[in-house]
């Protein structure tokens, strides 16, 4: 399987936020190319500003896998994560994030910089399936206005 197999997946997670009404960031956990676990933006229906993709996605795979670390696993999700989603990823020692495209505004380079917000050993890949992602959220917020 690909970078780009599993960035589509995510992308399925971030249209379901967008049809629920939240902003379209969808992720999966993968393992041994094997999916262990979805999540997308649930931050309007839970009622709650840290129920981003990411951490829906990390909490689910830790509970699937009895483990707080995920080493060898690598978080897919389609927009940069934000400086909190940064701190919980790295907190998770991901192996591999590979996410779609930017998010000047609030993505984790806004705020570190040039600093790198993850755990020395992961491994990040930007620009998977970018045009795709970037699109539904300009979608989004077009809809929105």
């Amino acid at each position: 399987m690909t970078d780009e197999y599993y960035m589509m997946l995510a992308l399925k997670e971030a249209r379901k936020a967008f049809d629920d009404g939240e902003v379209p960031v969808g992720a999966v956990v993968v393992l041994q190319e094997k999916i262990i676990a979805r999540g997308h933006n649930m931050v309007e229906r839970l009622n709650d500003p840290t129920a981003h993709a990411e951490i829906i996605a990390l909490t689910s795979a830790f509970n699937t896998l009895g483990s707080k670390y995920l080493p060898e696993a690598t978080l897919y999700v389609t927009v940069e994560p934000c400086l909190m989603c940064a701190g919980a990823l790295y907190w998770s020692k991901l192996g591999r994030i590979v996410f779609g495209t930017d998010d000047e505004k609030n993505g984790y380079k806004k705020t570190t910089g040039t600093n790198w917000p993850f755990h020395p050993k992961t491994e990040l890949i930007r620009g998977v399936l970018q045009e795709e992602c970037a699109q539904l959220m300009k979608d989004f917020f077009r809809k929105r206005r």
